[in-house]
């Protein structure tokens, strides 16, 4: 269907005063007034904090980070672009890999696990290695840092949307499907008609939980200390990072009251308005159901010039959608099915071989570089290390999941529940578990408590929340003639959660606990190694041991305990993971 202008009017055949009316009507107003100055107000902070990107910077020059509160609102915009560019990298992404990984089964056994190792590896590690790259890139200049620190964070958020859309992609409703063939709609339209916005939701969940996850790393990503040399950004993370440094609660205490303000900002003038305008994706009309409002997007609407812009919008949108026929030959050259069959066999051929050749030189690469300074002996130690870490993330995920999924289910169903629950999470989510290091300190200190048991929460603090999100996410889906029936038929406890909530949750619980699983390798490495002034507490595991010779700069050990991390996610993707999802995608695909 195509949407046409609500007001067509020919100027040459109306009288003269309708021409001044129609002028009127697209002159501004007093909402075009107040949302362009609060526009040009956020882009004029972007632009002020731009240009403290690139200044001239040398190695080794120390940049002075201070904890005076009224430096903070600076501070601030400087994250918040970093999140912010590293956020529309991971977009971009998402909407390249997630599609490939959903469409090509070949692709699939290759990304899926690619992206499982990916979100494991610490940030810590990542900017080891890519650090000295951006330097070197951009010699003499501030931009290298700053590039090195949104890589960082663009790794800690791109992992968990991939998954989020290639899980919707996957699980697209067949009477959907059905609809796609009726309307003949080519791959192209079909995706972005039908599968985009089946997943469009889950996608904006998961975004907000990743710019969380942003927050969880940000003091890594600011404060980048490889190889005994120490670089502070200016940002949130670096004056959290000072502030634990020299043990100063109060400076904590004005980070946490930014980070909170910041938070809400950006909830309710992006994430807000983007859950109010995704609900015209839903699958049923619901005259019952809350929706999710915004007081921003209400202004929004009662501008002329957006209401242009979206008319404007709404052709190029058409045009990128439907345009493309114009350029494609009404008789293309069909190929025999023999023909199709070879190119298809060769391609995979072709892809097998590069596959296990790129693997076995990474091996051969990392065998070279540690074999000439690690003995076996300490190689079988490292494994043992990551046996234990490995222990501690399949408990916490069962924990997590034992709390998270009633209480994700009980908010799922409660709309107007979940538009106060969903910003409180975002806050939860986005605090970094170095803000937790006092209180973890002093009760393990003070109580003589096990070093191994309770430093495990740190792990857990800013991946659980990813269990949550996708619970509510796929509660939220589950359709009203679905519960209407369970409910006349008098479906009740037990038998309700099996037949009606794990079915109807399954996909979005298994995208969230995959991502928490790997969120949770990746904390490991803040979690296992608690600094807080002069006190320091280890705890054995993995990330400790990735911890400990990052900051002494030993490439060879990081790479080896990198390696050992990524084995033992590959081997929990293959074995759990993989199946888990072809389980999902074959068994519990919820038709509306």
């Amino acid at each position: 269907m195509t949407t046409r202008p609500i007001l067509n009017i020919n100027m040459t055949q109306q009288p003269r005063y309708q021409t001044s009316r129609s002028i009127t009507k697209m002159s501004p107003n007093i909402w075009d007034i107040i949302v362009l100055l609060i526009v040009f107000g956020i882009l004029a902070a972007l632009a002020w904090g731009a240009s403290r990107m690139a200044l001239p910077y040398s190695v080794g020059e120390s940049i002075q980070i201070t904890l005076d509160p009224w430096a903070l609102p600076g501070y601030a915009i400087s994250s918040v672009l970093r999140m912010f560019i590293a956020m529309f990298f991971s977009l971009l992404v998402t909407f390249t890999i997630a599609p490939l990984a959903a469409k090509n089964r070949h692709a699939e056994k290759f990304l899926l696990p690619l992206i499982d190792v990916l979100q494991s590896i610490p940030v810590l590690g990542m900017l080891s290695i890519t650090v000295v790259g951006f330097i070197s890139l951009f010699p003499n200049s501030l931009l290298g840092p700053e590039c090195a620190a949104v890589f960082a964070i663009f790794t800690s958020q791109v992992w968990n949307m991939i998954l989020s859309l290639y899980q919707s992609l996957r699980t697209v409703p067949h009477d959907l499907q059905e609809v796609c063939k009726m309307y003949h709609l080519s791959g192209w339209q079909k995706f972005w008609k039908v599968e985009i916005p089946h997943g469009m939701q889950a996608l904006i969940w998961n975004t907000m939980v990743s710019m969380s996850a942003g927050w969880f790393f940000v003091v890594l990503s600011e404060a980048i200390e490889v190889s005994k040399q120490q670089i502070t950004l200016p940002g949130l993370g670096s004056y959290i990072y000072v502030a634990m440094r020299e043990a100063n609660l109060v400076a904590q205490c004005y980070a946490i009251i930014a980070m909170l303000i910041v938070i809400l900002l950006y909830d309710q003038l992006i994430f807000r308005p983007l859950l109010s305008w995704a609900e015209k994706f839903k699958a049923e009309i619901d005259d019952d159901a809350e929706v999710y409002e915004s007081w921003f997007l209400n202004m929004l609407t009662k501008t002329r010039l957006v209401r242009t812009i979206e008319f404007l919008f709404s052709i190029v949108g058409d045009w990128f959608i439907n345009g493309y026929k114009k350029f494609i030959p009404r008789k293309s050259i069909e190929l025999s099915t023999q023909t199709q069959t070879a190119i298809t066999e060769t391609t995979i051929l072709v892809w097998n071989v590069f596959l296990i050749a790129g693997i076995a030189l990474a091996a051969i690469a990392l065998v070279v570089l540690i074999q000439k300074e690690i003995a076996l002996s300490e190689v079988l130690h490292v494994f043992y290390l990551g046996f234990l870490t490995a222990l501690k993330v399949f408990t916490l995920i069962i924990i997590a999941s034992i709390i998270w999924i009633p209480v994700g289910v009980w908010v799922g169903l409660r709309p107007k529940v979940t538009s106060y629950v969903q910003p409180l999470i975002q806050i939860l989510a986005a605090f970094p578990a170095n803000l937790f290091y006092p209180i973890v300190v002093y009760m393990i200190i003070e109580y003589n408590l096990n070093h191994n048991i309770w430093t495990m929460p740190l792990m857990i603090l800013g991946t659980q929340w990813y269990i949550l999100f996708n619970v509510i996410s796929g509660t939220a889906r589950i359709p009203k003639d679905v519960r209407l029936a369970a409910k006349n038929f008098g479906v009740k406890g037990t038998l309700w959660w099996r037949k009606i909530v794990l079915p109807g949750i399954f996909p979005n619980y298994i995208t969230g606990a995959m991502a928490a699983a790997g969120g949770c390798w990746n904390a490991s490495i803040v979690a296992e190694y608690v600094e807080w002034g002069d006190q320091t507490i280890i705890s054995t595991g993995i990330g400790q041991y990735i911890t400990l010779y990052t900051q002494e700069g030993d490439f060879p050990r990081i790479a080896l305990g990198i390696g050992v991390m990524c084995i033992y996610v590959l081997f929990f993707t293959r074995i759990l993971w993989q199946r888990l999802y072809q389980f999902a995608s074959e068994r519990f695909t919820m038709d509306t």
